[in-house]
């Protein structure tokens, strides 16, 4: 493929008009989802929430859900169900910066923080979803409130390009041409996604079994117990106190965009004189975001093994403990640890759990040797299966970068200023 020509031989010369996305598609945002409805396994229509775009499988299509809603809930709540082939993507929150787009797999429903975009016959859904890929929805965002989120009335505005306006026929024509040779480079990486998941899977399983101990065997003791450990308040950090260098911190919302199970580095700084005032956390402790616009989000936290103490901001929390640091981090991804933060969270739009709750949590506390047994055990799990340098994800990172080059020579349509140029 020619990197300098494929577009001008594949239009032929052709005009390319840019239209506002209202033009091309219904833009159509999602509704609120009565705790009533959690859980519901079997129904007519998955119900999508922004967390279900991060399950690791299929980065194009959502086939599956955690909720469902039959003909009557839909009924009872005025859902209109989007049919197959609707775009959706996180609309508000630190999720905008994910850029999860997805493709709807059957007709479906999705809550109050998702968008979604119903194709009109004048483009190919999947057209529209390779070109939404193109964009970085933090953009689209409106950082003026205390939450990033997307309009309805931005999205329509926004201008996408369609070939041949004029000739319907011809234009589907070239957009299904683009999208052949896309979805040839995504099924490459399909494979390997799949058995990653797999192991994911697997690494799940394990990790819980190996958390799990009876009760008789091994005790089960409150996380803020005495001589176990305390939760300290995180202190006011913004993003406006972020500094090129300086004292280490992390904010709440990146424990759930950035950071894994551990980590020795951040990703931002704080001046020194802001470090003094700050709270922070010593090395060994657990930062923990106590805010998320979701369920599964909450509680997220990472073990911080870096020599230097660093500031955590309010919307978090720091465990200060006597136990191995990675164990208590891995604790936090099991089940039992999900099931018991459940009935301590509060909240509607934003989710919360705070730190007096947590506390009342029970965590198992064998020796100091079995922590250390099964973080060894996990660690190698967690590198095979997480790390962007070897294995698996090394290789789907690469497979990624060649898609996302071609994708973007593909879907390099001159822009509306240089066609007037």
């Amino acid at each position: 493929m020619s990197d300098l020509s494929y577009m001008e031989e594949l239009l032929g010369g052709a005009e390319v008009e840019w239209k506002p996305l209202a033009e091309l598609a219904e833009v159509r945002s999602g509704w609120g989802f009565p705790n009533a409805y959690q859980g519901q396994e079997k129904g007519t229509y998955p119900f999508y929430k922004v967390s279900d775009m991060n399950i690791v499988g299929n980065e194009t299509t959502m086939d599956s859900a955690n909720n469902y809603v039959n003909d009557e809930v839909v009924k009872k709540l005025g859902i209109s169900p989007a049919p197959a082939g609707t775009i959706i993507f996180p609309k508000i929150g630190a999720a905008v910066a994910t850029n999860k787009e997805r493709l709807l797999s059957s007709p479906s429903a999705y809550d109050h923080n998702v968008m979604g975009l119903i194709p009109s016959k004048n483009i190919i859904s999947r057209f529209l979803f390779y070109w939404m890929q193109t964009i970085n929805l933090s953009t689209l965002a409106n950082d003026s409130g205390a939450v990033p989120s997307i309009r309805k009335s931005t999205v329509e505005a926004h201008l996408i390009p369609i070939p041949y306006p004029e000739n319907p026929e011809k234009s589907l024509k070239i957009q299904a041409e683009i999208v052949r040779i896309l979805d040839a480079f995504t099924a490459l990486t399909a494979e390997l996604t799949a058995e990653l998941t797999a192991r994911r899977k697997q690494y799940n399983y394990y990790r819980n079994q190996l958390l799990t101990f009876d009760e008789g065997k091994v005790k089960h003791l409150p996380m803020g117990q005495e001589d176990i450990g305390e939760f300290i308040r995180g202190a006011s950090l913004q993003k406006k106190d972020f500094t090129e260098t300086g004292v280490g911190c992390i904010h709440y919302g990146q424990i759930y965009t950035h950071y894994g199970t551990y980590a020795d580095k951040t990703k931002t700084f704080v001046s020194e004189e802001f470090g003094k005032k700050a709270r922070k956390a010593k090395s060994g402790d657990l930062v923990i975001a106590t805010t998320s616009e979701n369920d599964e989000d909450v509680c997220k936290a990472v073990a911080w093994l870096g020599s230097e103490d660093i500031a955590v901001s309010s919307d978090a929390c720091i465990y200060r403990h006597n136990l191995n640091p990675k164990y208590i981090s891995y604790f936090f991804q099991t089940e039992k640890f999900q099931n018991q933060k459940r009935q301590y969270i509060t909240g509607a739009k934003v989710r919360r759990v705070n730190a007096g709750n947590l506390a009342k949590i029970l965590i198992p506390v064998p020796s100091s040797e079995e922590q250390a047994r099964i973080v060894s055990i996990l660690d190698k799990f967690d590198s095979l299966t997480n790390s962007i340098s070897e294995g698996l994800p090394r290789e789907i990172e690469l497979r990624q970068k060649q898609y996302e080059y071609y994708r973007d020579l593909l879907l390099n349509f001159p822009k509306p200023e240089e066609v007037a140029a």
